[in-house]
C-alpha cells in the first residue's frame, strides 16, 4: 500500500472512530441503528426514558433521557426516533427532543449532522396514488400534522448542519413481523382489494441511516423516504408469511366486517391508502434495498430464526 493511499486511510479511520452518535430512543429501530452505527466504527450513545433497554450490544452507551445534554456537547451525529407528544405518547406540545435540547442541539460544536425519523403518514390520503421524496406534504389527521410539525422543526436546524428526514414506511423486522401475527394466531386477513401498504425492514432502516451519516455534507435539509420497492395489500403479507411456516392463512375478512371490530387507532390506519417511491432515496445514499419487499424480508427473518444468517 502506497503512503499516500496508507495516509488517506488512516485519516479516514481517525473520522470515523472521532465521530459520536447520539440516538435519541433507543427503541426497536434505535437499537438497530446503534449496532449498525457501532460497527461502523462510531461512538454510540442513545437515550432511554424509565429503564435501560435490554439486550444493548457492548460498546452502546445508554443514559436517561433527562442527562442526555451531557452528551449532545460531544456529538457529532444526532438521531431522534422519538414520536412527537400525542403520537404513542402524552401531552402536547413541541417535539420532545427539541423542546428539552434544542438550544443545545444548535449551539453544539461538533455537530455536523441531524436526523430525524418521521412518517409517510405526512402524505396523507393519495388514493392509492404514488408518492415520492418531491410529492408535497398534505397530512390529513392529527398525529400526522404533528409529524410535520416536529419535521419542520428539525429542518429549522438545517442552516447550521446536515439535516435528514426520513419518512418511515410500516416497520417490520425479526420479533415484529406477520410471522409472530401468524404462530401466534393473532394475524387477521382483513380483504380490501386495492387497497395498500408500504413497508420497509427494521435493518434497511438503519443501513440507510448509516449511508446518509457517512455522506459528506454541509447545511441544508433532505427528505428520504424509507418504504421497500412494493406497495401490497396487508392480506398478501399475511398470506405470505402463513406459506412460509406452512400453515393456512387465518380466513379472509371482508373490510367492512373486521372495520366493526376495530379501534378508532386501527381503522385510522385504513382511512388513508398511498403507495410511496424510495429510488430518490436510495440512488441518493447509494444503496439498495437488503429486502427488496416484504417476501425477501419475511424469508431473511424465518432464514435467521433457523439459524441460516442474518435477519
Amino acid at each position: 500500500m502506497g503512503r499516500g493511499i496508507l495516509g488517506a486511510w488512516r485519516v479516514l479511520q481517525t473520522t470515523v472512530r472521532e465521530s459520536h452518535l447520539l440516538i435519541f430512543g433507543l427503541g426497536y429501530t434505535g437499537r438497530a441503528v446503534a449496532e449498525a452505527a457501532l460497527a461502523a466504527g462510531f461512538g454510540v450513545t442513545g437515550t432511554y426514558r424509565d429503564h435501560p433497554p435490554a439486550p444493548l450490544a457492548a460498546g452502546v452507551g445508554a443514559v436517561g433521557f433527562a442527562a442526555a445534554g451531557a452528551v449532545v456537547a460531544d456529538a457529532t451525529h444526532v438521531l431522534a426516533t422519538v414520536p412527537p407528544p400525542g403520537d404513542g405518547g402524552e401531552g402536547e406540545g413541541l417535539d420532545p427532543v427539541l423542546a428539552a435540547f434544542g438550544g443545545a442541539i444548535r449551539a453544539a460544536p461538533r455537530l455536523r449532522w441531524a436526523g430525524y425519523l418521521s412518517s409517510i403518514g405526512v402524505y396523507g390520503d393519495r388514493g392509492g396514488g404514488w408518492v415520492d421524496e418531491a410529492t408535497p406534504p398534505a397530512p390529513g389527521q392529527e398525529r400526522s400534522r404533528r409529524r410535520l410539525a416536529a419535521e419542520q422543526a428539525w429542518a429549522a436546524l438545517g442552516d447550521r448542519f446536515a439535516v435528514d428526514l426520513f419518512r418511515v414506511a410500516g416497520i417490520y423486522g425479526p420479533g415484529r413481523s406477520a410471522l409472530d401475527d401468524v404462530r401466534a394466531g393473532r394475524a387477521r386477513r382483513v380483504v380490501r382489494p386495492g387497497h395498500c401498504f408500504s413497508r420497509i425492514h427494521r435493518d434497511d432502516i438503519a443501513a440507510a441511516v448509516l449511508a446518509a451519516m457517512r455522506q459528506p455534507r454541509g447545511p441544508g435539509v433532505r427528505v428520504l423516504n424509507l418504504a421497500d420497492e412494493e406497495p401490497a395489500e396487508p392480506a398478501a403479507v399475511v398470506e405470505e408469511a402463513a406459506r412460509l411456516l406452512g400453515v393456512a392463512p387465518p380466513p379472509a375478512i371482508p373490510f367492512a366486517e373486521a372495520a366493526a371490530g376495530m379501534s378508532p387507532m386501527g381503522r385510522s390506519f385504513w382511512q388513508e391508502s398511498r403507495r410511496v417511491r424510495a429510488a430518490r432515496t436510495r440512488a441518493a445514499l447509494g444503496i439498495t434495498w437488503r429486502h427488496r419487499t416484504y417476501r425477501e424480508g419475511l424469508r431473511a427473518i424465518l432464514a435467521a430464526e433457523q439459524g441460516h444468517g442474518p435477519a
